[in-house]
């Protein structure tokens, strides 16, 4: 979800918290068709989320593979604490979402880092270190504790809205006032 709308409409600060989508999913990467064997419709969830994205003015690409997000979340963390925390986010989303691109590797994200002008020698020694570690950890025990079950999970005062969801899902949950 972009949240600048949201932002300019509300007066929103945004907290960025990760969830572990698929840990269990290798470096290299798994198909879909692999993941969902047998459980769900796969063309049907994807026009749902090319349908959704498009209203939301999301760009997305066709792909067929998801890849592990736990590296790319860890950087995240240190990009925060580096002020550009949702430039990072947002393009982690564009090299995921779009271009297809293996977020796993520790190359693809130090050129994600770089072109945001980050340290890329930094970068490196957190992927390789696991220095933010502790702090994704954090995230997903706090979305242990909260039920949350897929993402994006957007929360607004105890209520939640799960999965790309039309713009005017996410207003009437803050403008709600139940």
């Amino acid at each position: 979800m972009r949240t600048d709308r949201l932002r300019e409409e509300f007066d929103l600060q945004f907290r960025w918290s990760v969830f572990p989508l698929h840990p269990e999913t290798p470096e290299e990467g798994r198909e879909l068709s692999d993941l969902f064997a047998g459980h769900m419709d796969i063309d049907a969830m994807l026009q749902r989320l090319y349908r959704v994205a498009d209203e939301l003015g999301l760009p997305i690409g066709k792909r067929s593979r998801t890849y592990n997000s736990r590296r790319a979340q860890e950087l995240g963390k240190w990009a925060e604490e580096q002020g550009v925390g949702e430039a990072f986010h947002m393009a982690v989303y564009h090299a995921y979402f779009v271009d297809g691109r293996n977020i796993a590797l520790p190359e693809e994200l130090v050129s994600i880092a770089a072109a945001l002008d980050l340290d890329t020698e930094l970068a490196r020694q957190v992927i390789d270190k696991r220095s933010h570690a502790a702090a994704v950890d954090a995230d997903w025990q706090r979305a242990a504790e909260l039920g949350i079950t897929a993402v994006p999970t957007g929360i607004f005062q105890e209520r939640a809205l799960v999965g790309f969801q039309p713009y005017a899902y996410y207003r009437r949950l803050i403008s709600s006032t139940d």
